[in-house]
């Protein structure tokens, strides 16, 4: 257990840096998407923009102003690939495949970051800056909204299915909340070691006397905001294992801190939004509760590899960068799983098989502990309403949430959310199988190879964009399959969290009663979290008992 020690040094940090920043940005987030007031440099945008920020919308106009948002930006996207070869700064790269253009498009408006492709040598800085930074701060800042207009719903009553105004708390998001924080992290970030520049492709000389070729260019802006934002996107194809993208061991805990402080914040959010800030605590302590479980998994799974090579080397290091090793590479696995990232500092195909299985299970959880920024907390409401729904029935009464009576139209809306995701991933592994030009991508046969494919589609359609590298997946084929399931993986949730949002905005309050179940307490803790487990995670059992199960016991 060579590098235990410095990984729980890591641990510790960060849990301590977690400890302060959480309930300072929790207490910002809450008066963000409250606050009446709006700064001057938002007064242009919505100007720009043609919006009145003032309008009260109800759940189907916010609805219509996140597909009609999401749908503009993803043809400008497809565009900007497609014409990529005439831009400025392209570095003589050409223009992107349609099929290609078609999924990275779609991979980084719906806050995905899947790439088929190798960012040194593939898309040009201007096309890094221009589309997919952007899209990486203005795809956060859609699920942050969406969060912000549910935790609005349960805390309005008789509103008339009205949730806040979509382009007030987008333009917020991303001016109030990413930019200030990512401007300072990536003068971080550089200060670190990582990259900052325009240069393009020169060839340099190794130590064994050899040449390469190394690509510059404006890689810690983008580093920071696709790990605050939970995006993941790579500058270089090797992700964050790359040194100019994470140079130390201190900036890796840097990195996966920005993953983990905006959902564990939101939750902090929601509980003084709904004017509870137990409500918070309680979902927030859910969310550390299953990411604990699952970096202590995987630990054991990397430090515990089997075979002589892994016994020798103290833990399981191929696929592993050797500026970090097995723990914190294990560690950086679970946030990236857990939340929605996606980002990597080694190589998941190389993870043991059932410390693959274990970052498999977290995106297969709906990638609530604690989640993408906004996704992981609606995520994770909706499972508590499942919770309340179960215990009510046990009790034979009318089921609660905070003072909102869950009603068969409200728990049908539920009921779809938790199906939405695992019909896709079922259906798209499914189809992946069974279709030549799926199987044609590829590398293993048996288990892994089963592993590789359901590892592609539980990353597209739960809006990770991590992957095992084993597959082949710059296809036609895949690359139109999976970006189908990020598009639907990403936009079917909400348009069903917004649904139930009016909802819940229209009803009244109902004051608590002796039946009521409290929701704040350790013992709803436990109860959401063997939800979590169960329901969801139950719906996988079969397919992974031929994938990573069946590789580990073989």
């Amino acid at each position: 257990m060579s590098d235990l020690a410095p990984a729980l040094g890591q641990i510790a940090v960060l849990v301590a840096a977690l400890a302060v920043a959480v309930p300072l940005l929790g207490r910002h987030l809450a008066h963000v998407y409250t606050s009446p007031r709006h700064l001057a440099v938002e007064r242009t945008a919505y100007r720009l923009l043609r919006v009145d920020p003032d309008a009260d919308q109800h759940w189907k106009t916010y609805t219509m102003s996140v597909l009609g948002f999401s749908l503009v930006s993803l043809l400008l996207l497809y565009l900007l690939g497609r014409v990529q070869e005439h831009l400025p700064l392209s570095l003589g790269y050409a223009a992107l495949p349609a099929d290609g253009a078609w999924n990275t498009a779609v991979s980084f408006v719906t806050n995905t970051n899947w790439q088929w492709y190798a960012g040194e040598s593939t898309v040009g800085h201007l096309f890094q800056m221009s589309g997919l930074t952007v899209q990486n701060f203005v795809s956060a800042a859609v699920g942050m909204a969406v969060a912000a207009a549910f935790a609005r719903g349960l805390a309005r009553q008789l509103a008339g299915g009205r949730v806040g105004n979509f382009w007030s708390d987008l333009v917020r998001g991303v001016l109030r909340v990413l930019l200030p924080i990512s401007v300072v992290s990536a003068v971080v970030l550089v200060a670190g070691g990582a990259i900052q520049n325009l240069m393009g492709t020169r060839t340099v000389e190794t130590l064994a006397g050899g040449t390469q070729q190394v690509t510059g260019g404006p890689v810690a802006s983008q580093e920071v905001i696709k790990q605050l934002g939970t995006n993941g996107g790579g500058f270089y194809n090797v992700n964050a294992a790359h040194p100019f993208e994470n140079p130390t061991p201190l900036t890796d805990v840097l990195l996966i801190f920005l993953m983990l402080v905006i959902p564990f914040a939101m939750a902090w959010a929601f509980g003084l939004i709904v004017r509870d800030r137990r409500q918070g605590i309680a979902v927030l302590s859910v969310m550390a509760l299953l990411l604990g479980v699952a970096v202590t998994l995987l630990t054991w799974a990397e430090m515990a590899g089997v075979g002589r090579a892994p016994e020798a080397a103290g833990g399981a290091m191929e696929g592993k960068e050797v500026r970090f090793g097995e723990a914190a590479s294990a560690l950086f696995a679970a946030a990236t799983t857990g939340t929605s990232t996606g980002a990597v500092n080694s190589m998941h195909d190389s993870l043991t098989a059932p410390g693959g299985g274990v970052a498999m299970f977290g995106m297969m959880l709906g990638e609530i502990a604690p989640g993408g920024v906004g996704s992981g907390l609606y995520g994770m409401l909706m499972l508590a309403i499942v919770t309340v729904f179960l215990c009510g029935l046990m009790v034979g009464r009318t089921p609660e949430y905070l003072g909102r009576k869950i009603g068969q139209r409200e728990i049908v809306l539920v009921a779809l959310y938790v199906l939405a995701t695992p019909v896709l991933v079922l259906v798209g592994i499914a189809i992946a199988i069974t279709a030549q030009d799926g199987l044609a991508g590829l590398q293993e046969s048996g288990p892994h190879g089963l592993s590789e494919a359901l590892y592609a589609v539980t990353s597209a359609a739960n809006n990770n964009g991590s992957a095992f590298g084993g597959l082949t997946s710059g296809t036609p084929f895949w690359n139109t399959l999976l970006g189908l399931l990020m598009l639907l993986g990403r936009f079917v949730p909400m348009v069903l969290v917004l649904a139930l949002a009016g909802r819940f905005a229209s009803q009244r309050h109902s004051p608590p009663s002796a039946g009521t179940l409290p929701t704040h307490q350790p013992l709803f803790v436990a109860l959401l979290s063997g939800v979590a487990l169960v329901v969801v995670g139950l719906t996988y059992v079969p397919v992974l008992a031929l994938g990573p199960i069946a590789e580990s016991l073989s």
